[in-house]
């Protein structure tokens, strides 16, 4: 019997090795490259715990910004600290973050129109008169806004007022508001059906699902804004009286001390757009960086030089003074960003008097 050659059992032997080494180095790159993702996952997560904690501080510290305003004022306008960003970024370089960078908003939400005050809570079956007008002048200053005649030429004012007061109205057996109005049968012959809430809005996007009020109207278009940025549904208040189970109201006033231009336009006669921005600009002059007007007075706007002294805007629809503040903090850390937006009411404790803020809602992007 002959001896086999030897060249055939050290290939063998040299494929089994190079096999075995080849399977460690990959089990090693796995494991290499599993480790590398876990330690990242655990940066990404510790970045991420970092980040809303530094956002939430941002918040209070806001808060803590609107109760000391509270305390030495009653007026709340676009003069005082917690509207300026130097006032309130000096704020935050007392939070004490080894790194980062943390910046926060505060906008009063009573600057903006109430969607919930179109009608008379709690009894919440007619129009408030002084509310449509202001409705009608502000949605008719959106539409004229469309450049290209296109996207809102199907749309009207009028349609979309009355729309809105049969999605807020009860008790009135489903009556239509008008000739274009929509009650439940409208919305239940759309694809998919729903109902009209009947009731107050609760979110502001559900504008979006009333007839008339399009994404486009809504949101706004590239160069012209929407209703999202000037309308709120805060603003309830506790009612003298009970009606079907009901006991809040909206009185729908506007603080004139830091209403937008667009709601300042929709308070004035349609006529003079004007007026508006003579106010907007007369509550923020300035001399040597201190603002030198009194915005105290709830007819501050008859001082203003190119407004003629019989001009009145209605009192109904104007205060100088909020307690509903929207809060916007965005943190920053490693080229990873986190934002809370908080809508937050101050009140003060019936026992102590002492004033604090109600989160009303709290959003995480």
């Amino acid at each position: 019997m002959g001896l086999q050659p030897l060249g055939n059992d050290r290939g063998m032997a040299l494929l089994l090795t190079l096999t075995i080494t080849a399977l460690l180095i990959t089990g090693a790159l796995e494991m290499n490259r599993r480790v590398r993702a876990s330690v990242i996952s655990a940066a990404v997560a510790r970045d991420r715990l970092t980040l809303n904690q530094m956002a939430a501080a941002g918040i209070h510290g806001a808060m803590a910004m609107l109760i000391k305003d509270k305390t030495e004022a009653s007026v709340d306008s676009v003069q005082e600290d917690w509207a300026d960003p130097e006032k309130v970024a000096e704020v935050l370089q007392d939070i004490p973050f080894e790194a980062g960078k943390l910046t926060v908003s505060i906008r009063d939400e009573m600057g903006k129109i109430q969607v919930n005050a179109l009608i008379d809570f709690p009894k919440g079956r007619h129009f408030n008169e002084s509310q449509k007008i202001m409705w009608d002048r502000f949605i008719r200053l959106l539409l004229a806004r469309d450049e290209d005649e296109e996207t809102f030429k199907d749309l009207d004012a009028t349609a979309i007022i009355n729309a809105v007061k049969d999605w807020l109205d009860s008790g009135d057996d489903d009556a239509t508001t008008g000739l274009n109005g929509a009650e439940s049968e409208y919305y239940e012959g759309l694809d998919p059906p729903y109902s009209p809430r009947n009731g107050p809005f609760t979110h502001l996007d559900e504008l979006m699902q009333v007839k008339g009020i399009t994404p486009e109207l809504f949101n706004g278009l590239e160069a012209a804004y929407g209703l999202d940025l000037f309308m709120t549904i805060c603003g309830g208040t506790q009612s003298s009286g009970t009606v079907e189970n009901r006991n809040f109201t909206f009185e729908g006033k506007v603080n004139i001390n830091t209403a937008s231009l667009p709601v300042l336009m929709a308070l004035v006669p349609s006529e003079n757009p004007e007026y508006a921005q003579a106010i907007y600009d007369y509550r923020n002059e300035t001399e040597d960086g201190e603002f030198i007007h009194d915005l105290s007075g709830g007819t501050w706007y008859k001082n203003v030089p190119d407004i003629p002294g019989d001009m009145t805007i209605d009192p109904a629809l104007i205060t100088t003074s909020s307690d509903f503040f929207r809060i916007v903090s965005t943190a920053e850390l490693h080229d990873v960003r986190q934002t809370v937006t908080a809508v937050i009411h101050r009140e003060q404790a019936l026992k102590t008097g002492k004033w604090t803020c109600r989160v009303l809602s709290w959003q995480v992007d």
